[in-house]
């Protein structure tokens, strides 16, 4: 098989970057990799909370820690440096996801919410105890006007970095640090009706959301690409169709090693391959009559609007 050279194009898919704009008060909005932003104008919730970004060279040869003018040039865009978080909920614990986010709940004086590996994360930056929640699978946490629920799922392989966060992480350390721990679909309510399925990594649990209900999904698609397509055919099946998701976000396929000030790339073809996921979950969402968008970073967006 021929190596593919360089990545894929955005501009093939700049009809994709179509998420109805927010009208009002509240917004979802998108932050680069799994980071998403929640928000009603009075309560809010971030998944994640990765500003940091570090170069690809760092993370390969030496020790990565949070980069403190990042995360306050980030928190500052996204109108959230002076503003209270009521959660930070990390969907697992690898460094592109779980990096920032003791620092981005203590900045905002939010809970950091997830399992113990995530706490570990929270431990290793000093939040004390009462601003770390450790949940268990089936969980459900209400966090001002949201409630969401932690359904136990599995990262897209390869896992690059498997296993759980046994003590705390105090950086800088290596990226293998910051293990896969407890990966997780997170299905979000809010009081207004909206439903979201918030899936972090391209893996799935056979069978793990039967009986859930979500209008819009946020589907993660790092690594998807690589994968054979039976494996994209079957992780539509099981995240998209089994909860009735009548629009689907795709996350998680930009240049993690850019910082977040520069325009976005989508990830090479050495790792990733978006050009064949697009093809491939473009069909799927054809067939199933699902609108498919790719959000655009910033953007105060209503994925919701239209759907009722």
């Amino acid at each position: 098989m021929r190596l593919k050279l360089g990545r894929p194009d955005l501009d093939r898919y700049a009809a994709r970057f179509d998420v109805p704009p927010a009208a009002g008060s509240f917004a979802a909005v998108f932050l680069g990799v799994s980071t998403l932003l929640l928000d009603d104008g009075e309560s809010a919730i971030l998944t994640d909370g990765f500003f940091s970004r570090p170069a690809l060279l760092k993370v390969a040869f030496a020790r990565i820690a949070p980069d403190q003018e990042r995360i306050t040039g980030a928190l500052a865009r996204a109108g959230l440096y002076d503003r209270r978080l009521d959660a930070v909920v990390p969907v697992h614990t690898h460094f592109d996801h779980v990096l920032d986010s003791a620092v981005v709940a203590e900045r905002t004086n939010a809970t950091l919410v997830g399992g113990e590996s995530a706490a570990n994360v929270g431990r290793g930056h000093g939040l004390p105890p009462d601003r770390t929640r450790v949940v268990a699978p089936g969980e459900q946490v209400t966090s001002g006007a949201f409630t969401v629920g932690f359904v136990a799922s599995e990262h897209c392989p390869p896992d690059r970095f498997p296993g759980v966060i046994t003590e705390p992480v105090v950086p800088p350390v290596r990226a293998s640090a910051y293990r896969c721990g407890e990966a997780w679909s997170l299905l979000v309510r809010h009081d207004s009706g909206r439903t979201a399925l918030v899936q972090g990594s391209a893996g799935f649990v056979p069978g793990a959301l039967e009986g859930q209900r979500a209008d819009v999904a946020y589907l993660g698609v790092g690594q998807l690409g690589v994968r054979d397509e039976g494996y994209l055919t079957s992780y539509w099946a099981q995240t998209v169709r089994t909860v009735g998701a009548r629009r689907v976000v795709l996350t998680h396929w930009d240049d993690f090693f850019r910082p977040l000030d520069r325009p976005p790339r989508a990830l090479p073809y050495a790792g990733d391959d978006l050009d064949t996921t697009m093809r491939v979950l473009g069909r799927l969402a054809d067939r199933d009559g699902v609108a498919l968008h790719l959000p655009t970073i910033w953007r105060r967006e209503d994925p919701w609007s239209g759907l009722s």
